[in-house]
């Protein structure tokens, strides 16, 4: 018995061009998503503001009052980069010195900062959200 195959290269190819689509989605949710987080936590530090000298209207757990506003515009997003051909990785995070003990808390020269964690619950506000992103991406990239 003999069996003929035909179109096995259009189907390959066509194959090829659904994971290159996918692939695109992915990169575009990943940047979304970190952009989504970013934009959030620049949120969380302008929740509360108080001039500089004063005390701090923030309790511990909260995140840190807005003063100079130099944290939040530290706030960035790196990447998405390839990691493998088939992974990505970005970054949201400050590039304000002081922007790690804000958020993990910890000691200072003049005793221990408690945390004020402005990233992490960026984080958490959006992960519905960007479980939302991938699946909007991914289904038009599957339907396209």
């Amino acid at each position: 018995m003999t069996i003929i195959l035909r179109g096995v290269e259009k189907f390959v190819g066509a194959v090829d061009m659904k994971v290159e689509q996918m692939r695109r989605a992915t990169i575009a949710a990943t940047a979304k998503a970190l952009h989504l987080i970013e934009r959030r936590a620049k949120q969380n530090l302008g929740l509360k503001s108080h001039k500089e000298g004063t005390p701090t209207p923030s309790a511990p757990g909260e995140p840190p009052a807005l003063i100079s506003g130099n944290l939040r515009r530290s706030i960035t997003v790196a990447g998405p980069d390839a990691v493998t051909a088939n992974s990505w990785r970005g970054q949201v995070g400050p590039t304000a010195v002081y922007g790690r003990i804000q958020e993990l808390g910890g000691p200072t020269g003049h005793g221990v900062l408690p945390a004020r964690p402005y990233l992490t619950p960026a984080y958490d506000d959006s992960k519905e959200e960007i479980r939302a992103i991938f699946e909007a991406a991914w289904t038009k990239a599957i339907l396209e």
